[in-house]
């Protein structure tokens, strides 16, 4: 990798960050390097892909147009691969409001385990605050509950949460397993 994980972060805290903004990154790549050790890939790599997959957000947010796309400039002058850059811009891919990106299919596996691992933080995240911040004894049968509850979270996208079962895993497992990887760093994100 171009740039260690301290370097990533300093990246991130360069430009005018929200907390809510840096914990979504910071939960994105726990989730991410959970999948890379269950699924057998590189865990450094995929931690990396999500903690920066965000990297344009501050710069993005009030022109959503220009998300993923100003990241490509910014990876490169880290030095990262054409290949990381696209994975990072993949999670834009088939939505409206970044024409660039909007006919553009997700194919590999990383690409659905970034996607899907980004999203589920929001669903989450929503459950652990309406339960007082909790998620030290969040089951996977309430989060469930709550995915299926479509007025619950809304602005989480399902559709995109489901690719993971392209990666082989059932939405059980992937619940789990993120449930699991945001316990490990729930001080950080300021849960309980």
């Amino acid at each position: 990798m171009p740039i260690r994980r301290e370097e990533a972060i300093s990246l991130l805290k360069s430009m005018s960050q929200t907390e809510q903004d840096m914990r979504h990154y910071l939960e994105s790549e726990a989730i991410m390097k959970a999948l890379a050790e269950k699924l057998g890939e590189d865990i450094e790599y995929w931690g990396l892909l999500g903690l920066l997959h965000d990297v344009d957000w501050a710069l993005t947010k009030n022109n959503v147009m220009e998300h993923c796309i100003k990241a490509v400039e910014i990876l490169k002058g880290k030095g990262f691969s054409d290949e990381f850059i696209k994975t990072v811009q993949s999670h834009g891919y088939n939505y409206e409001e970044i024409p660039a990106l909007k006919n553009k299919e997700r194919k590999e596996k990383v690409e659905h385990a970034l996607a899907s691992a980004e999203t589920v933080t929001g669903l989450i995240y929503a459950y652990a605050l309406m339960r007082g911040k909790k998620i030290s004894d969040m089951k996977v049968k309430g989060l469930k509950k709550k995915f299926k509850d479509k007025s619950f979270a809304a602005n989480c996208n399902r559709e995109v949460i489901k690719e993971i079962e392209k990666v082989g895993l059932s939405l059980d497992e992937f619940f789990q397993l993120s449930i699991e990887a945001m316990k490990k760093i729930k001080e950080e994100i300021g849960l309980i």
